[in-house]
Parts: structure tokens; C-alpha cells; sequence
């Protein structure tokens, strides 16, 4: 099944006093008991019965409340099939001759449903015959705009109601074909209304009122299996008339339509009940006074008793009611919770029926949402196991839903080392590597809530969870924000005992472990504890050891740890890099770089002339006063300068590039200059030849910072790989 996902407004608010307002987990609530079809205002998943006669279609509608980080909860809408018919077999909207001769059909079916309204038997087989061939026909949803053309509702409403009984009449008793008729015609309106441009038409018609007296017929104490078939075709008429419109909700609960539907959950025949629990879902959703009455009407406690049924779908259709009814009403929440719902909801978990345990998932996320006592008991009654075996599954919304209950349930501090105990850290690791945008979300959002622990950190690292947070590739910027913050809360565990653990275990585990705790704290350690991890405790060592790894990966794992290392200790940027000098600094400017006026000194390069200006030299470092102060005698050690004779006014340069030396002048007549890093490494030389102390820091953060992004992005070059290996090591 494709999945629905929706993607939060807010991402993770900084230090958020209460987490479920800064991240907010999303839920697809895609669930079918036996099949679904795409509902007609929000993306939703989709299914293909199994049985071809007697499935339901169902289809979800979907809510996201602004203001609340509330999962997604969903109506539900009935396509029903009439038992023992044959599938019809037009695929495609009729056009031309077939158009006008289905079209033909129908205005003969309803001319015989207009002038057959009696009680004489004839006329009531006639009206049966017509409603059932109305029906076949509205079965595909491609021919159902012309039957409506053809002016069957108002028809199939009128037969809604038993015809009138006149006084002369003597009629044997059954009645000729009693609630046949009124089957076949909430059957054809159910169908009609699937699709919703014909919802308020068959409304219009009066059809609810007529509908909401079929869910009574039982009252007079007879019970047939056509009366109770009767009555399930009015609950699943109600249904798809309801769904998704807010105004037809209101209507049924005004037309009175609530009570007897409450009163139907006891039914014996468990069809009617699951008709009538499908029914007051749908008028639970989004509509807060439809929720209060039904739970006026005591329906509470026969839905937690269906919880318990061993139907599949008795307790389906239970729970998904109670789920409508809690969603968005705290109030509500409260009353199933004191009515006992929590463990039969629990219980739902490791049911055999996968929609139960989707739907139970999504309860419980729900239960969780701010209670934290409800979270912690939650807990306690055994919720964790089932819902990281369904974490597991195949079925990605079963995973979603598990994935979003375990985050709800991992914000309290009392469930967080208990959920990895159990083993739910390395599922829901595995689980950000899925495509799914809301399943990965759900599982970065529970992973963030475990992350809380510090008593988790070492498990973090044992599963390679570091490594996965770093490395995933995430669909949404909010998943993105998430891992972030997950990351960010992790580093701040590691100090004090958890920082202590960690070096204990870097110094008696096997070795993969020992390397693995090293990156960890390469990445994630304060500036402050680097010499104690990395110095004192070896860390050094098991990280330079991964580059000599046969394995790429351990390789450029090792190499990046020791950036991350260096970057932690150098935090310089191109403002700071140069230090004061030690003397008053001189800067004659730009205009004055290689400008012969004033100038009293040449220096050759590559045979070309460059003019200079001693003062400035002199100002700029000890190479050049000892070169001016000892009268030009200078040794090959400090600049490699081939001398003159000491009246000559021009000194060669044999072993630098004229644009390495016009760049290293610069620097010493401005104070600044851009360097880029294909001549970083000769500027570098240059300007440790001349004492350039400036020069030289700007120059390796060049290096320092090109080389790290490159390792991220594992294009960096070997030598220069090499190179910032060795810096690295040096700067801790």
C-alpha cells in the first residue's frame, strides 16, 4: 500500500520545554479492514480484497489539527456488494449508443419504481427487481452519474418506507416481500453516494429521516435475517452519506440517527454491529457534538467490550470508533480511559488482524500524547514488546503506527532506557534508512526521545547508531531538523558519568568497539576533553589505526574523526587567523604592491623585477630585518636568496612562483588576502620561509577547511588527505 504522510509545520523548537510541541511526529492512519480506495480529499492508501462478493471498500479521511501534534485520525467510507452477483463489466464512462441505452434502462427502472408503490404482491416484486438491476448497475462508480441522470434517487427514496396499508387491504402475513424492497433501495442509495457530488441530493430527497426509521425496524420484536440485513444497508447508507461532509454529519445526529445506532453495538447479529460501529465512526469525525451525544448515549462501554471480541472485525470497527472519539478531545480521552480501555486496546497489539493492530498503535499514540502517567502505564501493562515486534513487519503502516506510538512513549524519562532494553533501538535505527517520509520521521522522532537517556548513549554507539544519524539520507527537512537535534543532545550526554563509561569501555572492549566509541567522541566530545580521550586514553591511537584499514569505509571514517578533531581545535575563521605582530604593523596599502615609487628595492622572481619598500619589510617580519640589518648577508636556511653584491639593489628569488611571492607581498602591504586552495600549499612554504605567522595560520585553515568539507563529500585528494592527517594530530 502506497503511504500517506504529511509533513509537520514547526520543526524542533530549541530546548523546548515540552517535546511534542517542537517535534511533531506524523502518522499516514491509511487502514482498510478489508480494502480501501482513495479518499476524496487527502492522499490515502489503497488495498484489493481478497473476497470478491462480500468486501467492504473502505476509505480514510485525513486530519492534521494545526495546533495540536495529534496524529492523523480518518472517517470511514462503505462501497457495498451485493452477494452472489456477478461483476459488471462496463470499465469505462459509456459514450454515445451505450450512454443512451443505459440511460434508457434506468428511466424504465424508475418509471416501474413510481407506478409500483403498493403492497400488491406484483407490484412489490416489480419495485424489488428494480432496485436490485439499479443497484448492479451503480456498482461501477463510471455509470452512476448517468443513473442519477435518470432520476433514480428520488425513486429509490419513496421506496425507502413501506407503502402505504389501505383499509380495504387484506394482506397474509409475511408481507410480500416485507423490507426487501427497503434493502434494495438503502442499498442503491449506499452506492450512489460513494461518490460525494451525490451525497447532498440524496439528502435533499429526504432520504436520512426515511434511513434513520430503517435503523428501528427491529423495535417491534421481530428479527429476521431480512430485517437485519435491512438494517445494515441503512447503517452503510448513513455511512457513505456522512463521509467527509461536515453538514450531513449534523443532519443525522438531528434527524435522530445517533441513539438507535448506539443501541444497534449490542445487536446479536454482528454484521449490524460492525454496520452500526463503521456508521458512528464516520459521525465521530471532525464533529465534536456528534462525539459528545454518542458518548451521552453510554456507547463507551460496549465499544470497550467489542475491544474484546475474538471477531476481527467487531474489534476493528471498536476501535476505530474510540479512536475518532479521542482524537482532538482530552476530555473524551479521559472518560475511555476510566472506562477501562487501555489494556483491551493494548491486548490489540498482537492481534491476528493487522488493521486492529495499526488502529490499536495509533490509539495508543494517542493515549500518550500528554499524559505522562498514561505513557508510564502504558509501559507497565506491556505495550513496549509488541509494538517494537511490529516496528519489524512488512507492512509499512503497521511500522508507522509502532514507530509513532514508541515516540510518544519515549518522551518520558521513566520509558526510555526500558524501550532499548527491549531491543527497540536498532529497529527503529533501520528504519531511517526507509523511503517512506512519515515512517522515517516516526522513527527519528523516537530516537530523539531516547537520546534523552544517558543511560542510551553507550547503546547509541555499541549498534552504530552514530554513524546512521550522520550518514542518512532523510526525505523532509523536518526528519532533517529532528536527527540534528538527536545528534545535539547526544553530545551533551557525553561528560561527567557517561563520559567516564565511554573511556572505560574505549579501553577493555574488543577492539571494533573501542574504534567505534573513538569516532563517536571524535565527533561529538567538548574541545575540553580532547586531550584526555585522545591523548591520556589512546583515542589517538585506535583512530590513526583506522587508516591503515584495508577497509575504504574505516579508512575514511578515521579521516574524517581527525578533522572533525583538528576543526574542534583550531575554531579559527579568516578574521581571527592572523595573530598581532609582534611589532607595529605597517600597512602601506594596495596602491604600493609591486609600485616602483619610493621604492628601494627590487627583487627578482622569476626573472622578473617585483619593486618593495624596506620599511614595510622590516615591519614585516624577523626574516626580513635580519636580512636589511645584516647587509644582505642571509643564509639559504631562513629564504633560500641567492645575494648580491652588497652595493646591488636587486635580490633574487630561485625557488618560489612569481603569483606565490606577488600573493605573499600583498599580505605583508594590506594584512589580508584571498587564498584559494591550489596555491594554499606553496603560500604556505613561502610564508613559513619568511616568518609570516599571519600568513601561515590563514593558510592552513584554508587547507584545514576545504580538506574537511571534501572528506564529506569523499572527494579529497590523497596527498592533501595525508597532509591534514598529520596536521590533525598535531593540533590536539
Amino acid at each position: 500500500m502506497d503511504s500517506y504522510w504529511r509533513l509537520a509545520q514547526s520543526p524542533l523548537a530549541k530546548n523546548a520545554p515540552y517535546l511534542e510541541f517542537s517535534v511533531r511526529p506524523l502518522t499516514s492512519a491509511v487502514l482498510g479492514c478489508v480494502a480501501s480506495r482513495d479518499s476524496a480529499s487527502s492522499s490515502s492508501s489503497s488495498s484489493s480484497s481478497s473476497s470478491s462478493r462480500s468486501s467492504l471498500i473502505h476509505s480514510m479521511e485525513l486530519q492534521r489539527r494545526p495546533d495540536q501534534c495529534l496524529p492523523v485520525r480518518k472517517g470511514l467510507k462503505r462501497k457495498l456488494e451485493e452477494e452472489f452477483d456477478d461483476d459488471p463489466q462496463i470499465s469505462a464512462p459509456p459514450t454515445g449508443d451505450a450512454r443512451d441505452a443505459l440511460l434508457s434502462d434506468v428511466k424504465e427502472q424508475v418509471s416501474l419504481l413510481d407506478s409500483n408503490f403498493s403492497w400488491n404482491e406484483h407490484d412489490r416484486a416489480a419495485a424489488k427487481r428494480a432496485t436490485h438491476a439499479l443497484a448492479d448497475l451503480a456498482k461501477n462508480e463510471e455509470v452512476v452519474n448517468v443513473i442519477v441522470e435518470g432520476g433514480a434517487i428520488p425513486a429509490l427514496v419513496k421506496h425507502l418506507q413501506a407503502p402505504p396499508l389501505a383499509e380495504s387491504d387484506r394482506l397474509p402475513r409475511p408481507m410480500p416481500f416485507e423490507h426487501e424492497v427497503e434493502k434494495g433501495s438503502a442499498f442503491a442509495l449506499g452506492l450512489l453516494a460513494v461518490k460525494p457530488e451525490h451525497q447532498q441530493l440524496i439528502v435533499d430527497s429526504g432520504a436520512l429521516k426515511h434511513l434513520v426509521d430503517l435503523l428501528k425496524r427491529h423495535k417491534n420484536g421481530l428479527t429476521s435475517r431480512a430485517i437485519n440485513s435491512l438494517i445494515r444497508r441503512a447503517a452503510d447508507a448513513i455511512t457513505n452519506l456522512a463521509h467527509e461532509n461536515s453538514s450531513i454529519k449534523t443532519r443525522v445526529r438531528k434527524e435522530g440517527g445517533i441513539p438507535p445506532l448506539v443501541h444497534l453495538l449490542e445487536f446479536a447479529d454482528t454484521k449490524v454491529q460492525r454496520a452500526a460501529a463503521g456508521a458512528l465512526r464516520t459521525l465521530a469525525f471532525k464533529n465534536d457534538e456528534n462525539k459528545n451525544q454518542i458518548v451521552e448515549c453510554n456507547a463507551l462501554p460496549t465499544l470497550i467490550l467489542m475491544l474484546r471480541s475474538e471477531d476481527a472485525a467487531i474489534h476493528y470497527e471498536a476501535v476505530g470508533v474510540i479512536g475518532n472519539l479521542v482524537h482532538s478531545s482530552p476530555d473524551i480521552k479521559k472518560e475511555v480511559l476510566l472506562a477501562g480501555a487501555l489494556q483491551p486496546v493494548i491486548g490489540l497489539l498482537s492481534s491476528c488482524c493487522s488493521e486492529s493492530q495499526r488502529e490499536a498503535a495509533l490509539l495508543l499514540g494517542q493515549f500518550a500524547a500528554t499524559d505522562s502517567d498514561c505513557k508510564v502505564h502504558i509501559v507497565q501493562r506491556g505495550a513496549v514488546r509488541p509494538l517494537i515486534e511490529m516496528l519489524q513487519s512488512s507492512d509499512v503502516q503497521l511500522k508507522e503506527m509502532s514507530a509513532f506510538a514508541l515516540g510518544r512513549l519515549a518522551q518520558d524519562t521513566h520509558n526510555q532506557a526500558g524501550i532499548v532494553h527491549n531491543g527497540g533501538l536498532m529497529p527503529l535505527l533501520k528504519l531511517l534508512d526507509s523511503k517512506n517520509g512519515s515512517l522515517q520521521h516516526n522513527a527519528a522522532f523516537a530516537l530523539y526521545g531516547l537520546a534523552d537517556n544517558e543511560d542510551n548513549v553507550s547503546d547509541f554507539i555499541r549498534v552504530g547508531g552514530i554513524q546512521r544519524l550522520q550518514d542518512g539520507e532523510f526525505i523532509v527537512q523536518a526528519t532533517k531538523d529532528c536527527v540534528a537535534k538527536t545528534l545535539k543532545r547526544l553530545e551533551e550526554k557525553i561528560h561527567g558519568r557517561v563520559l567516564n563509561h565511554l573511556l572505560y569501555l574505549m579501553r577493555v572492549s574488543e577492539k571494533a568497539f573501542q574504534r567505534r566509541v573513538a569516532l563517536t567522541l571524535a565527533h561529538l566530545c567538548s574541545a575540553d576533553d580532547q586531550r584526555k580521550i585522545f591523548i591520556d586514553y589512546n583515542g589517538l591511537e585506535l583512530l590513526m589505526g583506522l587508516l591503515g584499514s584495508y577497509n575504504p569505509k574505516q579508512q575514511l571514517d578515521g579521516a574524517v574523526a581527525l578533522c572533525k578533531l583538528a576543526n574542534k581545535a583550531m575554531t579559527l575563521s579568516p578574521v581571527d587567523a592572523a595573530p598581532p605582530s609582534p611589532t607595529p604593523q605597517v600597512y602601506l596599502g594596495e596602491q604600493y604592491v609591486n609600485n616602483a615609487t619610493l621604492s628601494d628595492v627590487t627583487f627578482l622572481v622569476e626573472g622578473k623585477r617585483f619593486y618593495a619598500h624596506r620599511i614595510c619589510l622590516l615591519a614585516s617580519s624577523d626574516a626580513f630585518r635580519a636580512m636589511f640589518d645584516g647587509g644582505y648577508r642571509m643564509t639559504v636556511r631562513y629564504c633560500c636568496i641567492l645575494v648580491m653584491e652588497k652595493e646591488a639593489r636587486d635580490i633574487e628569488i630561485p625557488n618560489i612562483r612569481w603569483e606565490v611571492f606577488e600573493l605573499m607581498m600583498r599580505f605583508i602591504y594590506t594584512g589580508s588576502v584571498d587564498i584559494t586552495l591550489d596555491i594554499a600549499q606553496d603560500l604556505l612554504r613561502a610564508a613559513d620561509q619568511y616568518l609570516l605567522e599571519g600568513l601561515k595560520r590563514l593558510c592552513e585553515y584554508t587547507i584545514a577547511q576545504v580538506s574537511y568539507e571534501n572528506f564529506g563529500t569523499h572527494t579529497c585528494p590523497p596527498a592533501l588527505q595525508l597532509d591534514w592527517k598529520v596536521n590533525s594530530c598535531a593540533l590536539i
